[in-house]
């Protein structure tokens, strides 16, 4: 006989007392786990690239830096529609727990390479696209889950808290990285195992299928044109930021050029596609709901604002801040990640009490107000100095945290609360979809105006401070015209930029005078302070005007929205898309 504890419970039976919880803590896990590995990797890649003997600054071997990064939120983006819509055709439960049990099998296979060298580092970008199916699967139907277990007053404080575990996530990911991948690089991947499989079996045995199934057929020529024309995109933007011929960036390069319009082409396609198939797999007329459109759009910009700031914050930290204060470089990936704590506090905290107040007054107010707050602080983050008093970024870190929160899990609740019960999983995969590819998007223009910035000044600055320090005129000269995405990886990695740029043969042979004051910590600073600060600022302008279009984005969704039928039947009586009033309160 099968133990009680390990039967799975009948679907005809009522809901135990607490289930709401067990599904809140289940689905929170997936979301902070998922979120986790989106961002332990970037924080760990000096010691992956090591342990595979791959050396990623090397110019052939960026595309496994820049896909080992990518490949994950590209996989994610692309295929997170597609199973939410699968979870509303065969069960979210079903396809949640699925998703935890791929995502743990690709974690064990990341963990176990014997390979090295291109051929290890191939791998591991395979591994960590199927480990990203599995976390779509979970990003997919963790809202649709959480929406179907609890009671719309109560939906903003389960949305804020897994909101909360999402944005957290991505910053845990940074400490936990650069506490494990120092020890051994395969534990970054081995720590997600034991919990994906308590969770895997949690899952099987205590959640429910609550949401309405609804038989539909696979929509392929959607499928098929929405993921290519995604991909195409992505890789376009991927290759983008990477040097081309004598070009600091590649936006010149053909293939490039290419990609991105195909890609462009290819989403148009979609849009055809999508108006006149029977059942599509991205239901359009759920854009014809106002509080779902605005919504959607507000997560897309919010996205955009925030999606690269991790990057410039880590770059900001590890090749300057710390080394200007003492921290040996290859320390400053953990520092790094310890000194944006300030930013998951404010997350933490917000999240929940956001979600709890949007219950009760609507999403409106605290959305917008969010995001005209983050515009706020990215406003005070530009008039730091380079060289800034820790104590003066950390509070608006905080603050930072705290305002991103205060929009994400409102915003979130708006847009569940918004959508039919039969279509929740597309809905909530339509929104991430939307979420993820900005924030890939977002990477693209943070780091193209950052390399705009650090080529105007940045081969002089170089030039002149080499030779200053008695490194050969040839040498100094070749350092001063490498890409300067190769210098903005060797500071984001953690690696001693001075090696990187003149080689290690070069240093061997200068006087001890030479190597003590090119080894100086505030040497390479002093190098990339003046240009980063003009990229860097320009990278916080645009960050502020996609801010204050998300916050105009949410005023747009009009008073508090809640999908029932009868709502729906005024909506189509009112016309309310055209007239553009909003329902009642």
């Amino acid at each position: 006989m099968i133990p009680r504890w390990l039967r799975r419970p009948d679907a005809t039976a009522p809901l135990p007392d607490g289930y709401k919880w067990t599904a809140l803590f289940i689905s929170t896990l997936g979301m902070l786990m998922a979120t986790i590995d989106g961002s332990i990797v970037l924080i760990s890649l000096p010691d992956i690239f090591r342990g595979i003997d791959l050396n990623p600054l090397l110019p052939g071997n960026s595309f496994y830096l820049l896909w080992m990064i990518l490949g994950f939120l590209v996989t994610t983006s692309v295929l997170v529609v597609t199973l939410g819509r699968l979870g509303d055709m065969y069960g979210r439960v079903r396809m949640y727990n699925l998703g935890f049990a791929v995502f743990t099998f690709f974690s064990l296979a990341l963990s176990v390479t014997w390979l090295t060298g291109p051929a290890g580092g191939m791998y591991l970008i395979v591994m960590r696209i199927f480990q990203g199916v599995g976390a779509a699967m979970l990003m997919a139907n963790s809202s649709a889950i959480l929406t179907d277990a609890f009671p719309e007053g109560q939906r903003g404080l389960a949305l804020g808290i897994n909101q909360a575990a999402a944005f957290s996530g991505s910053f845990i990911g940074l400490i936990l990285g650069g506490l494990l991948a120092p020890i051994n690089w395969r534990l970054v991947f081995l720590v997600s195992v034991p919990i994906g499989l308590f969770a895997t079996i949690w899952g099987y045995l205590r959640l429910r299928e609550l949401g309405q199934r609804r038989s539909a057929h696979i929509d392929w020529p959607g499928n098929a044109t929405f993921a290519l024309g995604l991909v195409l995109l992505m890789i376009g933007i991927t290759y983008g930021i990477e040097p081309y011929g004598q070009h600091a960036m590649g936006w010149t390069n053909p293939r490039v050029i290419a990609a991105l319009a195909g890609g462009a082409l290819l989403l148009v396609a979609f849009c055809f596609v999508e108006v006149r198939v029977r059942e599509p797999m991205f239901h359009l007329e759920l854009f014809k709901i106002r509080a779902f459109t605005s919504g959607v759009v507000a997560s897309f910009l919010a996205a955009i604002s925030r999606g690269g700031l991790m990057f410039m914050l880590i770059i900001w930290l590890q090749g300057i801040w710390l080394p200007l204060h003492g921290y040996s470089f290859a320390t400053t990936p953990l520092w790094a990640g310890i000194a944006m704590i300030p930013l998951t506090a404010g997350m933490l905290i917000a999240g929940p009490t956001a979600g709890i107040l949007s219950d009760r007054f609507g999403a409106r107010p605290f959305a917008t107000g969010g995001m005209i707050g983050a515009a706020i602080c990215f406003m005070l983050l530009e008039a730091l100095p380079i060289d800034f008093t820790y104590w003066v970024f950390g509070v608006i870190l905080f603050f930072t945290g705290l305002c991103m929160a205060a929009f994400g899990s409102p915003n979130r609740a708006g847009v569940m609360n918004s959508l039919p019960p039969e279509h929740r999983g597309a809905g909530a995969g339509m929104n991430t979809t939307f979420q993820n590819s900005a924030q890939v998007f977002s990477i693209g223009i943070f780091f193209t105006l950052i390399i705009v910035g650090l080529s105007s000044a940045l081969p002089h600055n170089v030039s002149a401070g080499l030779l200053s320090h008695g490194v050969p005129a040839p040498v100094a000269d070749r350092a001063s015209h490498l890409p300067p995405i190769s210098t903005l990886f060797a500071a984001f990695l953690g690696y001693d930029p001075v090696a990187h740029l003149i080689g290690a043969g070069t240093f061997a042979h200068l006087s001890a005078a030479q190597q003590a004051s090119l080894e100086q910590r505030s040497f390479f600073p002093g190098l990339i302070a003046t240009p980063f600060r003009a990229g860097l600022h320009a990278a916080f302008d645009f960050a502020i005007i996609a801010s204050l279009a998300a916050a105009a984005a949410s005023w747009m969704r009009g008073g508090r929205y809640v999908y029932t039928p009868a709502t729906e039947e005024r909506a189509e009586a009112d016309e309310l898309v055209l007239t553009g009033a909003g329902p009642a309160s």
